[in-house]
């Protein structure tokens, strides 16, 4: 990792209504809206898919480097997140995000170790620990076959 602090740019275009575009220097653009349940088109990244694939995506990064660093290997990591947004104290906002980890691992290794690895992982992750909503980590390890 480079020394901190590290920053990062992203730049939006957008009108008064219809797509939003982001962009990254040498990344392709992203197309952005809102989505159905705020009226949106439904066929776009959203800022609340975005949000929720941030998480998704730190947590499996930050997992490589955990299980790298304490020599846990795994095959396979496939997340399912489910999050609610609602209004708390009188904000919209998101109230929970559960993060479904299933971690495939070689048959006979620890079961328990993968299992802390993945805890490690979720109370690490910069996006996570950025947040100020609660984030339930349901880990789930599986042997390959």
């Amino acid at each position: 990792m480079k020394p901190l602090p590290h920053r990062y740019e992203v730049r939006l275009h957008g009108a008064a209504d219809g797509y939003a575009t982001l962009s990254v220097r040498g990344i392709p653009e992203l197309r952005s809206a809102p989505p159905e349940d705020f009226d949106g088109p439904g066929d776009a990244w959203s800022p609340e898919h975005l949000l929720l694939a941030a998480v998704e995506t730190c947590f499996l990064f930050t997992l490589r480097a955990v299980a790298a660093a304490s020599r846990i290997s795994f095959t396979r990591l496939d997340l399912d997140v489910d999050a609610t947004v609602d209004r708390k104290d009188g904000v919209t906002r998101f109230t929970e995000i559960v993060l479904r980890a299933r971690l495939a691992i070689a048959a006979g290794a620890d079961h328990e170790r993968a299992k802390r690895a993945m805890e490690k992982a979720e109370k690490a992750c910069l996006i996570s620990a950025s947040l100020a909503v609660p984030i339930h980590l349901v880990p789930e390890i599986v042997e390959n076959a």
